[in-house]
């Protein structure tokens, strides 16, 4: 099957008449006279009126993007960048004992922050390590379910963390 070129003219028997405005790995982009921008596979049933015949790269920046931090995720031991709300920059956290003859303790928040997200880093590699194991799938089920709670028990935590997508999530109800 030849892939048409950006700017193609077809003819959809659903969406009429339109022109090839992108081309991915499974679909056209058509923007069509009467239906606006709407997306088809690359094998649907149309009509060309005329083929551009142009190189077509049908993997998209994004999907080459997509799948490469995919693929870090799961396999290396990096870790995002995940920053502390700008409200808490600078400033500390206090453990004040029950008995006022003992002396308070500080740590800088910033401290605590960095020690918060390597708990949550360590428990997505155990995550991982799970995953791909040996173990009966039922082992690994509950398992799992050992880390969610934990990543519920810490989810007092989240209002450290200036971007919500890096709060902690437990079980869903």
């Amino acid at each position: 099957m030849q892939l048409l070129g950006i700017s193609s003219r077809i003819n959809h028997p659903e969406f009429g008449k339109g022109v090839v405005t992108n081309v991915t790995s499974k679909h056209y982009w058509v923007t069509f006279i009467d239906s606006g921008l709407e997306t088809i596979d690359l094998d649907s049933d149309f009509e060309v009126i005329e083929a551009a015949e142009d190189d077509v790269d049908t993997i998209s920046f994004y999907e080459v993007e997509s799948t490469l931090k995919a693929i870090l995720k799961k396999w290396s031991d990096v870790s995002e960048v995940v920053n502390i709300g700008d409200k808490w920059k600078g400033g500390k956290f206090i453990m004040q004992p029950g008995d006022t003859n003992l002396k308070a303790t500080e740590v800088p928040i910033d401290t605590f922050f960095h020690k918060i997200t390597m708990v949550r880093d360590r428990l997505r590699v155990m995550e991982q390590k799970i995953n791909s194991s040996n173990l009966e799938e039922q082992e690994k089920i509950d398992l799992q379910q050992y880390i969610t709670r934990s990543y519920g028990s810490l989810t007092t935590f989240n209002v450290l963390f200036k971007l919500k997508d890096h709060n902690f999530v437990g079980q869903r109800k």
